[in-house]
């Protein structure tokens, strides 16, 4: 098995999801309406997507703008439509209003993934307490992975979090693999390879012509190379 670190690309589309598999990224994160910040999928675009590649794909639940769960049982019924489906892999978090984890969402939806894979996303950036929202799902099943910045404000003022939390590895509530994204750029990778986090993120970053054009290969590949040097 590959040690490479992992490199993880939006896919609004099959089109998409082709582009960045060529580029060489290793997963794709599935969502919607990226003007609400991703929200999930149609059933009918992950199976267009899931036909078109062969890598993983984690699908995001959230049906709402924001952090908050919304309607938990949309959620629990678009997890089911999309597991008859195939889905495998997911992404999912949320918060309540004082910054803390709402448990009684991210629990029940984690019931209906019955211990599948999943990644607790960049919620964590705005809770009010990262640490102990981490110890308060450490011991859910299938979480594997956190999506962050260190910052609400983006990498650029969350590389010294990343690298704290990096350190803490194995520690409770510190074994899942931080995957970075949020505003990254290339420039950040040495730092954060040199700390030992091994995964990244990307979506503009992705898309030359912006979110209004697709993923290009070519930009994935730039970053599947300074990854792999």
């Amino acid at each position: 098995m590959s040690n490479r670190a992992v490199l993880e690309v939006i896919a609004l589309d099959a089109e998409d999801a082709v582009a960045a598999q060529a580029g060489g990224a290793d997963r794709l994160e599935l969502v919607t309406d990226m003007a609400a910040d991703g929200l999930t999928p149609s059933r009918a675009t992950f199976a267009a997507i899931r036909a078109a590649v062969d890598i993983p794909l984690r699908v995001m639940l959230r049906v709402a703008d924001g952090f908050a769960a919304g309607d938990i049982d949309v959620l629990v019924r678009k997890a089911r439509e999309l597991r008859s489906e195939g889905a495998e892999e997911f992404v999912l978090g949320f918060l309540d209003a004082g910054g803390h984890p709402d448990l009684v969402a991210v629990e029940r939806l984690v019931a209906e993934l019955e211990g599948r894979p999943w990644t607790f996303h960049r919620a964590i950036d705005h809770a009010a307490d990262r640490d102990a929202l981490r110890k308060a799902l450490a011991d859910l099943p299938g979480l594997d992975t956190y999506l962050t910045a260190g910052s609400p404000a983006g990498v650029d003022a969350g590389i010294p979090t990343l690298v704290a939390e990096a350190g803490r590895a194995g520690e409770p509530g510190y074994e899942p693999q931080i995957l970075v994204g949020g505003g990254l750029r290339l420039e950040h990778l040495p730092a954060l390879l040199a700390a030992g986090i091994d995964a990244v993120h990307i979506g503009g970053a992705a898309r030359p012509g912006g979110w209004a054009g697709p993923v290009d290969a070519e930009a994935v590949r730039e970053w599947r190379a300074v990854l792999d040097a």
